[in-house]
C-alpha cells in the first residue's frame, strides 16, 4: 500500500500556518473547481469585511446586521485564511510572492510610472 502523500512547504513564514490548515482539512478532498470555489470564498470574506467596517466607520453605521456580525479585524482573519487556504492548495509560495510585491512598490516609488 503506498504512503499518503505528505505536503511540501517552502520554508517561510507561512508554512506553520499551512500545517495547521493541513490539519484542519484532513481527508478533505480537492477537486478540480477547488480553486474557483475559492475565489469565491475570497470574494465572499472580502464583502463581509467591507461590510463590517463600512458598518462601524464608513457611511452605513445604522446597518444593525453587520454590526452584530463579526467585525472587520475578524473578518479580516477570515480573508487572510482563506487566502493562505488557496496559496496551500495551489502550492504558491506566498513569501516570495509578497517580497516581489513589495519591491514592485518600493520601486515604483523610486521610479514613478509614467
Amino acid at each position: 500500500m503506498p504512503k499518503p502523500h505528505k505536503p511540501f512547504y517552502h520554508k517561510t513564514p507561512f508554512s506553520e500556518y499551512f500545517k495547521v490548515l493541513d490539519e484542519i482539512d484532513k481527508g478533505k478532498r480537492y477537486s478540480k473547481e477547488y480553486g474557483s470555489i475559492m475565489i469565491i470564498s475570497l470574494l465572499e470574506e472580502l464583502g463581509e469585511m467591507s461590510r463590517a467596517y463600512l458598518a462601524e466607520h464608513g457611511r452605513k453605521k445604522t446597518n444593525q446586521a453587520a454590526q452584530n456580525d463579526e467585525s472587520y479585524e475578524q473578518e479580516l482573519g477570515d480573508l487572510l485564511v482563506t487566502i493562505l487556504r488557496f496559496a496551500r492548495v495551489k502550492n504558491i509560495n506566498l513569501h516570495e510572492r509578497i517580497t516581489y510585491t513589495l519591491e514592485k512598490i518600493k520601486k515604483r516609488k523610486v521610479e514613478p510610472k509614467k
